[in-house]
């Protein structure tokens, strides 16, 4: 079942604004002097995804992609390790949910709404919906790739609320 959309993501949000919302998350988050930078390179054989669904007037997901190497870095840097600690899964699940969670929580705020940030989840990312209800960031951050894609869903939306209720 394929949802309708009032507007594609493509006619709501342009990929200067998704550039500009990891432009302030990264450094917050992943550290100081730290960026993804939009410069794509070659893109890795092994991912992991970490999302957050969006339920309103636009339904879709946010999908932060990059291997597992990188997530492991990532995860250091989140969680502000040092060797000789070791991440595991469940450090990297919390780490790159925690960074898909900020980076979709920014992107709803500019999005129509009301609308409701689903929780966290990582794993093999949700298929996407129509080619045009897709908007792609491809990048890298210290030299690996890594994507963050705002995308419609080929499903309903994950009904779980990452939020409390407005009262």
């Amino acid at each position: 079942m394929t949802l309708s959309h009032a507007q594609p993501i493509t006619e709501l949000l342009d990929v200067e604004t998704v550039q500009s919302i990891a432009d302030e998350v990264w450094p917050s988050l992943v550290g100081d002097g730290e960026a993804f930078v939009p410069v794509p390179v070659a893109p890795p054989a092994e991912v992991v995804s970490a999302w957050v669904t969006i339920s309103g007037p636009w339904n879709g997901a946010v999908v932060l992609t990059c291997a597992p190497a990188t997530a492991a870095a990532l995860t250091e840097n989140v969680l502000m390790t040092r060797p000789p600690t070791v991440v595991d899964d469940e450090d990297v699940a919390d780490a790159l949910g925690e960074l898909a969670n900020v980076l979709g929580g920014n992107i709803k705020s500019v999005l129509p709404g009301p609308s409701a940030l689903g929780l966290p989840q990582i794993g093999t990312a949700p298929p996407t919906g129509r080619l045009d209800d897709v908007r792609r960031l491809t990048g890298q951050w210290r030299g690996q790739s890594l994507t963050i894609s705002v995308q419609g869903v080929t499903v309903a939306p994950h009904t779980e609320r990452n939020e409390v209720p407005q009262q």
